[in-house]
């Protein structure tokens, strides 16, 4: 028996009699109707259940998709795609701290079936029914094989009335969780609530929200700064260039520190303070992590080749022995949001929608998540085309809607933002429309680099500061989009173009799209960066092209 064949069923808890084996080993592409078969079994069964296929249930599954069991194998016409090999494994030439090249083995069938026995969780049993047929059998991987946590979530967290009191409280909230951050700093231990810098003589810390940023005549930078005691105006003078430069990311609604003197009524700055990121420790793995978002299900412009081609690489089916090695390690598989396109998102949507209908939109994406192989655990947020709230945090998409999704015993939704653990890999999952505001307040920053932007959020320990702009916040009791933990992953989507960058041994990393160029995005001359997938690949990042 080839191992090829055996271990794809295994892997997925499906046992193969002898004759479905023989029938399946005879078919032009078995690899393929091996992962088309596991699909449609796992739409069907439990996967604790004991499933043994049969020569019957490959006739049957033929014959329902279009193929006679009974016609010869030799000189059929496929219906699967025809894949091409991938340009290969692409290293981002993005600005990055560190991006080595492991050294790869080959793809090896002998090495797969010693890991089999090497396995704990996939332990051999060969049984023997009669002097003619032998089954192996292999026990299926369930949830006690990921070591998978919910750090934060926001789904069930929503209490808010939007009443004033709310916009009180949520900024009061933000307040003090990134005041908290900067008081720790050893500049600003003994900062002074505003309405107490009169007292001070000379050197004068303050740690508040930013109100407003405007320049002078003189082209110096005004920052009005507030907190619980008060206001004040902060001069950044321009020949000041390091500072002045600084100023210039500022963004309304941050909460940063200043230290400087007081002039009157007005503080002099000889310095800003973020609360800034600690340094994180490199997070050791033995496995691989692939990150997707903006897949776009429904969008006529959804690259459908592209994701089956996707789909057949982390199945293990497609690519060259050194990707095929990669997928092999492939553990987690995150979604930034925008899983599908949605319905009623912008004017004339329904023009370029070639599902209409949003419920058969997750539909389809139960069909094509649903391929791929049942020990990676998928994990998706929403985004501002998922059948979500529009305001952020965004709780998971409903059941209501992605029912099908939800019968994937192998898929957990979460909200956007969400924390989550991935085998102790600690994941901030973004979807990223704050990157809007960015773009168009902050000097220098630019939906083509994302990277930059994430970055700066980072900094400001604050995935979405600016309020009242493009991105809807809602004005929950507690500020639920501050940053309070350090990940070692932030993963982002929405501007539709890839980007990295490993700062403070964070990976920040934009996942790009399965969508080609919209005619909005042909508008404002945006190019997409299409079917680049991101892969933590043991800690290393690699970009592949689909």
């Amino acid at each position: 028996m080839s191992p090829d064949i055996i271990f794809k069923f295994a892997n997925a808890g499906i046992l193969v009699n002898e004759i479905a084996y023989e029938k399946i080993s005879l078919y032009d592409d078995p690899l393929s109707l091996s992962s088309s078969l596991i699909a449609d079994l796992s739409r069907n069964y439990n996967k604790k259940d004991l499933v043994i296929v049969t020569g019957d249930m490959v006739d049957k599954f033929l014959e329902e998709n279009g193929n006679s069991p009974d016609e010869p194998v030799e000189g059929k016409v496929k219906t699967e795609i025809k894949l091409e090999p991938p340009s290969g494994i692409l290293n981002s030439n993005l600005d990055t701290e560190t991006l080595e090249k492991p050294g790869l083995g080959t793809f090896n069938e002998n090495k797969i079936l010693e890991n089999i026995e090497e396995t704990e969780d996939l332990k051999e049993d060969i049984i023997s029914q009669n002097s003619d047929e032998v089954e192996l059998i292999l026990e299926s991987v369930d949830d006690a094989d990921f070591d998978f946590k919910i750090l934060k979530d926001t789904s069930k967290k929503s209490y808010t009335s939007g009443n004033i009191k709310d916009i009180v409280s949520y900024f009061s909230s933000r307040y003090h969780k990134i005041r908290d951050f900067l008081k720790k700093r050893k500049d600003l231990s003994d900062y002074s609530p505003i309405a107490d810098i009169y007292q001070s003589q000379d050197v004068v810390k303050l740690i508040g929200m930013v109100k407003e940023v405007r320049t002078t005549k003189n082209n110096h930078k005004i920052i009005e700064l507030e907190d619980e005691s008060g206001e004040i105006s902060v001069l950044v003078h321009n020949e000041n260039h390091k500072l002045f430069d600084k100023s210039e990311t500022l963004v309304r609604d941050e909460v940063l520190g200043v230290v400087g003197s007081r002039k009157g009524n007005l503080i002099i700055a000889s310095e800003i303070i973020h609360p800034g990121v600690p340094r994180v420790e490199e997070k050791k793995m033995d496995f691989s992590v692939v990150f997707i978002s903006d897949v776009h299900i429904g969008s006529s412009t959804f690259l459908e080749d592209s994701f089956n081609k996707f789909i057949q690489w982390i199945n293990g089916d497609f690519g060259s022995p050194e990707q095929r090695e990669i997928a092999a390690s492939v553990k987690y598989l995150v979604v930034a949001g925008d899983i599908v396109d949605g319905i009623g998102i912008y004017p004339h949507q329904d023009k370029e929608l070639t599902i209409k209908d949003i419920t058969l939109q997750y539909d389809e994406a139960a069909r094509l998540f649903g391929q791929i192989r049942q020990n990676i655990k998928i994990i998706i947020a929403p985004g501002n085309h998922d059948a979500s709230r529009v305001a952020e945090p965004q709780p998971a998409v409903p059941e209501e809607y992605a029912g099908a999704l939800y019968k994937l015993k192998n898929l957990e939704f979460v909200s956007n933002p969400a924390l989550v653990s991935l085998d102790g890999l600690k994941t901030l999952i973004y979807h990223g429309r704050s990157f809007d505001d960015m773009a168009m307040t902050v000097k220098g920053m630019s939906h083509e680099q994302s990277d930059l932007i994430m970055k700066e959020l980072m900094e400001k320990r604050h995935i979405a500061p600016i309020y009242g702009e493009r991105t809807p916040l809602a004005s929950e009791l507690e500020d639920h989009l501050v940053i309070d933990e350090i990940p070692h992953v932030l993963h982002t989507g929405h501007v539709h173009i890839n980007s990295y960058k490993k700062y403070k041994g964070v990976h920040l990393i934009n996942s790009g799209t399965f969508q080609s160029q919209t005619e909005f995005q042909k508008i404002y001359n945006i190019v997409p960066t299409c079917g680049e997938v991101p892969v933590l690949h043991q800690g290393v990042f690699k970009v592949l092209k689909f």
